[in-house]
């Protein structure tokens, strides 16, 4: 066996530096934390070729006592903590004394640092892990930290390095996330002379947002503020309508310190659950307050991940705090309507106007030749195509037919108070928190429908276009999840449906959570079933169909979930609801439209598709240069 040496501390410390400092991102994202804890208000990084060669954050803060400073580059030197207990309860986002100590041992450093009460400050330098200067200078105060050349002695290490402009968009990263979680500090980010980013410090977390993630992003966004069980939850989310195809813009912060929680992401996304369109993420910036006892952060040398002690307390609280502020927050989504650029009536007086409107010359015109035309024979007029095999009107099916007494009209009814709901009527997915909130209603008229799908209708001073389809099949969707019981249709020739593996054993393994929703179902063997009855609403001709889809979602889902039971409902809506391009009268236009506009529940289909567009008056007058 190898004889055991001791290493000496040159090359200890280059290996424990190795932990902390990976590229120039870790060593600004300590920095920068540092300052933060230190009480500054204003916060500036500037970086070279992606802070390879050079890295600079000043700060306003508390400063380093001049006697202090050589000691702050020591290993686990810290203010933070004193003694073991202190671990269970770390308010600070630095704690374990590694970041100075790690960056000097594989860089040049230079610092300058003054504390209120000092006539002088402190300028220093170390390289390698060794000092070389050690004075007193006149300086703000504060601590301004410059690293030099990384990597400069293991030059191995430097091939692990990406390109500058990677390693630049690192660092920015980084500084974005810590400007959306201090919005009451100002950043600022200077990479090869070029200010990137400038934050307020206003200490709103809106103006941080729309510094960070641009006017586009922080348009769609709506506040979330929600105390619950002893978990503070407050910060922003996106209105389902502008959710994203990847989870890049979703930010979350615990305590002040951003972190990866696997918990807070997934009670964010299930908060919008039969809003956001499948495979769309939501946008988010969370901040969660939770009694520091509860949550372990050194899971991680980059104390991103963390460890609760109660998960579903966390998860219960970010998801009835999400949805409460979607269900009172979220608006229609509104078509914008934008003014031609050049409106060469806008500025003209009404006799200017006039002059415009001479006659044109009139063109000679020869005359044709008359062309006799043979009436071709008349073809008979098809039935207008309904959902159902009867040709029922779906808006004429007891589950959707309005109740209108014989003197009063829809319009009248429409008017009408709505009656409360009680706790009992209300969905499990509907937080405690949130109360159902109805304005006044104004009356609703039937302008047309477009394409035999998209209807038309005005209420006060918007138009709304409707797309039928998603209408109903929400409306369907809300009806299933809050009735008690399903009622069933027997199959006069039930269906034999064939399955597959897991497919057929989902099945199989639930038959009972089916029949609760309106299927009779047998194992027939073989990896087939028998399906005997389905839910009324539904056409027999769905029968197989429908359960091809039910097995396929109980087989994704694993164990029996509300999830897997929204899924059966949604198949169930979706199969139900009338389809675009079917043919509806006039009086079911308007029936759906006033359910549509008049509950606030009703904006996405289950599948997240926006129900509902509005067009504003005012903008169509300022298209039209009626008003400027």
């Amino acid at each position: 066996m190898p004889k055991i040496n001791v290493l000496p501390k040159s090359i200890a410390e280059l290996i424990a530096a190795g932990e902390v400092v990976e590229r120039p991102a870790s060593i600004v994202k300590e920095a920068v934390e540092n300052s933060i804890d230190a009480g500054a208000t204003h916060i500036t990084v500037e970086i070279q070729r992606g802070g390879i060669t050079y890295i600079r954050i000043t700060d306003n803060g508390c400063g380093i006592a001049g006697e202090d400073v050589p000691k702050a580059f020591l290993r686990h030197a810290t203010s933070k903590i004193k003694q073991a207990i202190d671990l269970d309860s770390i308010s600070t986002l630095g704690f374990r004394g590694e970041a100075l100590a790690a960056t000097s041992a594989v860089s040049r450093v230079e610092m300058f640092t003054k504390t209120a009460d000092e006539d002088f400050g402190t300028h220093y330098k170390i390289e390698g892990g060794e000092e070389v200067l050690y004075e007193e200078v006149g300086c703000p105060d504060g601590t301004t930290l410059i690293v030099r050349d990384l990597f400069y002695n293991t030059p191995a290490r430097m091939k692990f390095l990406k390109k500058d402009v990677s390693e630049g968009t690192t660092v920015s990263a980084i500084i974005e996330r810590q400007a959306l979680s201090h919005p009451e500090i100002a950043f600022k980010l200077i990479r090869d002379g070029k200010q990137t980013l400038s934050t307020s410090g206003d200490g709103k977390l809106a103006s941080a947002v729309y510094s960070v993630l641009g006017r586009e992003i922080s348009n769609t966004l709506i506040p979330v503020d929600l105390a619950f069980d002893g978990v503070k939850v407050k910060g922003l989310v996106c209105k389902p309508v502008a959710c994203r195809a990847s989870r890049a813009y979703q930010f979350t912060f615990l305590n002040g310190r951003y972190v990866q929680s696997g918990t807070i992401t997934a009670a964010t996304e299930q908060a919008y659950k039969n809003s956001a369109m499948v495979g769309k993420f939501p946008v988010f910036v969370l901040s969660v307050e939770i009694p520091f006892e509860t949550v372990d952060v050194n899971v991680h040398p980059a104390k991103t991940q963390v460890r609760f002690s109660d998960e579903k307390r966390v998860f219960t609280a970010v998801y009835n705090a999400v949805k409460n502020a979607i269900l009172t927050g979220d608006t229609r989504p509104e078509i914008s309507v934008t003014q031609p650029k050049h409106n060469t009536f806008l500025h003209m007086t009404t006799e200017q106007y006039r002059q415009t409107a001479v006659s044109l010359p009139v063109q000679e015109t020869k005359p044709q030749p008359k062309v006799e035309i043979k009436p071709e024979p008349t073809k008979p007029i098809a039935e207008p195509v309904r959902l159902k095999a009867d040709n029922t009107p779906f808006f004429l099916r007891e589950e959707f037919k309005p109740n209108v007494p014989e003197n009063k009209t829809v319009v009248d009814i429409a008017k009408e108070p709505v009656k409360e709901i009680s706790a009992e009527e209300k969905t499990e997915y509907m937080p405690q928190q949130v109360e159902k909130e109805y304005s006044p209603k104004e009356e609703i008229k039937l302008i047309g429908e477009a394409f035999n799908t998209y209807i038309a209708a005005q209420k006060g001073e918007s138009i709304f276009l409707i797309d039928k389809h998603a209408a109903h099949e929400r409306i369907l969707f809300n009806k299933l999840k809050s009735d008690h019981i399903i009622e069933s249709q027997a199959l006069l020739i039930p269906a034999s449906v064939k399955l597959i593996g897991d497919e057929y054993s989902a099945v199989v393994n639930n038959l009972d959570l089916l029949a609760e929703y309106g299927f009779e179902v047998e194992d027939f063997g073989n990896e087939s079933v028998m399906v005997r009855a389905i839910p009324a609403m539904l056409d027999k001709q769905d029968a197989e169909g429908i359960i091809i889809e039910a097995a396929k979602n109980l087989a994704e889902k694993g164990n029996v979930s509300l999830e897997r039971i929204d899924d059966i409902l949604h198949s169930v809506a979706c199969k139900a609801a009338i389809k675009a391009g079917y043919i509806t009268s006039d009086t079911e236009r308007l029936n759906l439209a006033i359910k549509v506009l008049n509950d606030n529940e009703v904006m996405y289909c289950p599948h997240g598709r926006p129900v509902a567009f509005e067009i504003k008056k005012y903008n169509l007058e300022k298209y039209f240069g009626r008003i400027q």
